[in-house]
């Protein structure tokens, strides 16, 4: 279980650094203008809509990485927060931060 800590803190570590850049206020760019061409203001418009996707995934990503050091600390890691079943370990492998099984989590 040391070595799924050690992973679980790294990726909080890393998802935190992501969320931080992504918070970084953006740079004064003028005046933004939408008409029908498309132009810088559109450009930068598609660009932060995708910024704010981004970051809810990561927002969403450290929430179960957060719940699964949680589930580490009270014995419960590798059970499904939604129905208890045990999550296969070949879930866990690929995803240590996962908190729910292939069928809960769909």
């Amino acid at each position: 279980m040391d070595d799924v800590r050690t992973v679980l803190t790294d990726k909080r570590t890393e998802i935190e650094n992501e969320l931080a850049a992504l918070e970084v206020p953006a740079e004064e760019s003028g005046g933004i203008s939408f008409g029908k061409r498309v132009g810088d203001g559109t450009s930068i418009a598609v660009e932060r809509i995708a910024q704010v996707d981004a970051h809810d995934r990561f927002q969403a990503m450290l929430a179960d990485v957060v719940r699964a050091q949680a589930k580490l600390d009270d014995g419960s890691y590798g059970s499904c927060d939604g129905c208890g079943v045990v999550i296969p370990a070949e879930r866990l492998e690929a995803r240590p931060w996962a908190v729910r099984c292939l069928a809960c989590s769909s």
